[in-house]
């Protein structure tokens, strides 16, 4: 995945059944988590380097750190399996290397791993650099330190499946959730999300409960048309089906317009799905309401894919800013006069969020539509002096954390 610069769920093979399936995952997502601690360990028990020609064996051991250090795997069945990964991948004339390091440093990991500091060492420097300037060193830390462990599993439940009898309460206790301020449940994470009860009959959906806020800011009534544009995989389609919403889900990527159909079908929803550039397309008349979530670094989500921090650069994000400003450019041209428009990205990178609202604000014929503390209950703290949100990683600390979203709203000029 990291060699060939690919994102996790691209490059993770299916293995033979799913909780080999997921325990594969979980290594390499604890792998991606902790890498720069793991990196460390293996540079002072290999003061010389890496075997040259020998790449994948620093591979092969943050995969056997991973599990012996932070996953519990007992040290015989780690070296037993880094071993035989090491055949597979042309490492075996160096297992000696393999194993005496591995034994090493379950020996003495613990205690160098006690005096790491793990949240500076695990986010690349580019980063961390942007975090200190742009939110101040605290906040960067606590950012940090929120992407270091597995997040909670957010719900949505579907009005539509159950009618007036769905029950937050009662859904609550059946999932072991917690019910949040905002609306959503979440429980713990771990497990395979297709077991849990209400998935065959549609009572729920996957979704962080950050990503849930700009539908719920669209506050379209039912029957209103509203155009989403860039739409897949979902979630926020189903929030506005499920409220009665007559759905356009503008999306360019058929497979993930596919994955889109499916889940409005598990869900037993309906949405008009259209194969287009968001960012030329248009409807046949004006909408009152727009939603676009768009395409954007993704930073603020890497508590759960934890392969965005090593995969992006600083030189990504002029492109992704001037995409999202030519697809607000085109959301505010279908608006109809007094329209509302909200829009959103998953970054905590100000270029995708904050300069862009500013730069609508200042060229487009849209009037800032201010979020009220009263529309976000229990996140006042992510509404910021403009009337925007923001929320970050650190925040719900004592919930678990949700992801990093910039959202605003405006309002069509007449």
């Amino acid at each position: 995945m990291l060699d060939g610069q690919r994102p996790l769920d691209e490059a993770a093979a299916p293995a033979a059944a799913p909780r080999d399936r997921a325990f594969a995952r979980l290594i390499a997502l604890t792998v991606l988590r902790r890498m720069g601690q793991l990196d460390r360990l293996i540079a002072g028990a290999l003061p010389r380097g890496l075997p040259r020609g020998r790449a994948p064996v620093g591979h092969l051991l943050r995969l056997g750190l991973a599990q012996g250090l932070f996953l519990g795997t007992p040290l015989h069945a780690v070296v037993a399996t880094t071993l035989a990964l090491a055949d597979e991948t042309g490492g075996g004339r160096i297992k000696g290397l393999i194993d005496a390091t591995l034994r090493r440093l379950a020996a003495e990991g613990p205690a160098q791993l006690a005096a790491q500091d793990a949240a500076r060492l695990n986010t690349p420097a580019w980063l961390w650099q942007r975090w200190v300037a742009h939110w101040g060193a605290p906040a960067a830390r606590a950012i940090a330190e929120a992407h270091l462990g597995e997040p909670p599993l957010d719900l949505t439940l579907n009005p539509a499946a159950d009618g007036a009898a769905l029950n937050h309460a009662d859904w609550a206790a059946r999932l072991d959730a917690a019910m949040l301020p905002t609306g959503g449940l979440r429980r713990g994470a771990g497990g395979a999300v297709e077991a849990l009860a209400g998935y065959e009959a549609g009572t729920w959906w996957v979704q962080d409960a950050a990503a849930a806020l700009p539908a719920r800011l669209l506050a379209a009534a039912p029957g209103t048309r509203v155009v989403e544009l860039c739409a897949a995989p979902g979630g926020k389609t189903a929030q506005l089906a499920a409220a009665g919403a007559d759905v356009i889900a503008v999306d360019r990527a058929a497979p993930r317009l596919e994955t889109l159909q499916a889940n409005l079908d598990r869900l037993s929803l309906a949405a008009a799905l259209v194969e287009a550039d968001a960012a030329v397309w248009r409807p046949p008349a004006p909408v009152s309401a727009v939603l676009l979530d768009a395409p954007c670094s993704a930073t603020g989500t890497i508590r759960r894919h934890p392969d965005i921090a090593r995969l992006k650069r600083t030189g990504d994000l002029a492109a992704l800013a001037e995409v999202q400003r030519r697809l607000l450019a085109n959301a505010a041209a279908m608006l109809a006069p007094g329209g509302r428009l909200v829009w959103c990205t998953c970054s905590l990178e100000p270029e995708e969020g904050e300069a862009t609202s500013r730069t609508a604000a200042d060229t487009l014929p849209l009037l800032p539509d201010p979020v009220r503390a009263d529309e976000l209950p229990g996140l006042a703290e992510a509404i910021t002096p403009e009337g925007w949100v923001r929320t970050l990683p650190s925040q719900w600390a004592d919930r678990g954390g949700l992801d990093g979203f910039h959202i605003a709203r405006f309002r069509k000029i007449n």
